[in-house]
C-alpha cells in the first residue's frame, strides 16, 4: 500500500518533467534571425578606445557579435536577437565610416551619455557579462575621445558672435506677435511660454559646440518637490533649448544664436504608442519642425529608451 503512494507521485513528476522537457526542445526551433552582414567600415578609434567598445558594445552594436553558449538557447536566446536587431538599427559599428563626420560624434556623445547615464550596457547583459562593465577610468577615457573629435571652442570666435548678432537684430526688427504657432507632424504644437518655466537642469554638447538648458512647467516643478518623478505625471512638459556656446576674449561663456527647442511631453494615454511621452523639435530662429514623416518620433523613443528605469528622462534635476 505504501509503496503504490510512493510510485504515483513519482510518475507524476517524470510525465511533468519530460512535458517541459519536450516543450524545452520544441522552443528551441523559435529562432529570431541574428544576420552576420561583413563589416563594412569598422570604427577606427586609438587601441584603448577600440578595447573597450569591443568588450562593452560590439556584441550588440556591430556585425561581430559573439554569442556565447548559454546566448543561444531559447528564451534567452529571443531576448539576445532582440538586443542585438535593435541594437544594430540604433548604432553599427560596423558601418561607421558610412556616416557623416557629424553624425560620428553625435552618436558617439549620444552613447557616451547613455552610459554615463547608467543606461548602458543594459543591465541584464552585463549581469552574465561582467566584462563588459564600464568602469570610472573607461568612462574618461571614452570622453576624452569624444572630446577630441570636436572643434574646440574658440575663444572670440566672430562666427558665433556675428551670428548671434544677427539674429538679435532679426528679432528686435520683427513683430512682437506671434502669428500662427508652427506644429509638428505629430500633432505637438510649439508652447512660447516655456520661455516663463523655471530652470531644471542643463547640459552641455561638447561634440557641436552647443549649451543646453532644460525649463520644466508648472506640473514638472510641483512633482520635482513633491519627490514624483519616476514616473512623471501626466501634464508634465519639458523644453530643452540649444543655443551656440560662445566663449569672449575673456574667457566668459554664453550663449550664441538660438539652435533649437525640444519639447516632451507626458501623456501616457494619448502618447501610448511612443513610450507616454509627445516629442517635438522646432529648429533655427525660424522654429522649423523637425522631421520628414510622423515616424521621426522613433528616433526619440529609440534615443531614449535605455532610461526607461527613469521614465525615458536623460537629465535628473538639480537639487536645491
Amino acid at each position: 500500500m505504501n509503496a503504490q503512494h510512493i510510485q504515483k507521485p513519482n510518475r507524476k513528476i517524470l510525465i511533468v518533467a519530460g512535458i517541459l522537457f519536450i516543450g524545452f526542445l520544441a522552443i528551441q526551433c523559435i529562432r529570431p534571425e541574428i544576420t552576420r552582414p561583413p563589416v563594412k567600415g569598422d570604427i577606427e578609434a586609438p587601441a584603448q578606445v577600440k578595447s573597450i567598445l569591443v568588450r562593452a558594445c560590439y556584441d550588440c552594436h556591430s556585425n561581430q557579435t559573439n554569442l556565447r553558449w548559454y546566448g543561444q538557447i531559447s528564451p534567452v536566446y529571443w531576448r539576445v536577437a532582440n538586443h542585438v536587431n535593435s541594437g544594430r538599427k540604433h548604432l553599427n559599428f560596423s558601418n561607421w565610416k558610412n556616416l557623416a563626420p557629424a553624425d560620428q560624434k553625435g552618436i558617439l556623445w549620444e552613447a557616451v551619455n547613455q552610459i554615463a547615464a547608467g543606461a548602458m550596457p543594459i543591465k541584464d547583459y552585463e549581469l552574465v557579462h561582467p566584462s563588459a562593465a564600464i568602469s570610472k577610468n573607461d568612462l574618461d577615457v571614452l570622453k576624452k575621445y569624444v572630446a577630441s573629435m570636436s572643434s574646440a571652442t574658440k575663444p572670440g570666435d566672430t562666427i558665433k558672435i556675428n551670428a548671434a548678432n544677427k539674429q538679435y537684430e532679426h528679432w528686435q526688427k520683427a513683430q512682437t506677435t506671434i502669428g500662427k504657432l508652427p506644429t509638428a507632424l505629430n500633432g505637438v504644437t510649439y508652447i512660447p511660454d516655456y520661455k516663463n518655466w523655471e530652470t531644471i537642469s542643463s547640459t552641455e554638447r561638447f561634440d557641436n559646440g552647443t549649451m543646453r538648458v532644460i525649463f520644466g512647467n508648472p506640473v514638472a516643478i510641483k512633482a520635482i518637490h513633491d519627490h514624483h518623478i519616476n514616473p512623471w505625471p501626466n501634464g508634465t512638459i519639458f523644453a530643452k533649448v540649444a543655443w551656440d556656446q560662445v566663449e569672449d576674449k575673456d574667457s566668459n561663456v554664453h550663449a550664441g544664436a538660438f539652435k533649437q527647442v525640444e519639447y516632451m511631453i507626458k501623456d501616457d494615454k494619448k502618447y501610448a504608442a511612443t513610450a507616454g511621452w509627445g516629442w517635438a523639435r522646432f529648429k533655427t530662429d525660424k522654429l522649423v519642425p523637425y522631421g520628414k514623416t510622423v515616424m521621426f518620433t522613433t528616433e526619440c523613443v529609440s534615443c531614449h529608451k535605455p532610461l526607461s528605469n527613469t521614465d525615458f528622462v536623460f537629465t535628473s534635476p538639480i537639487e536645491h
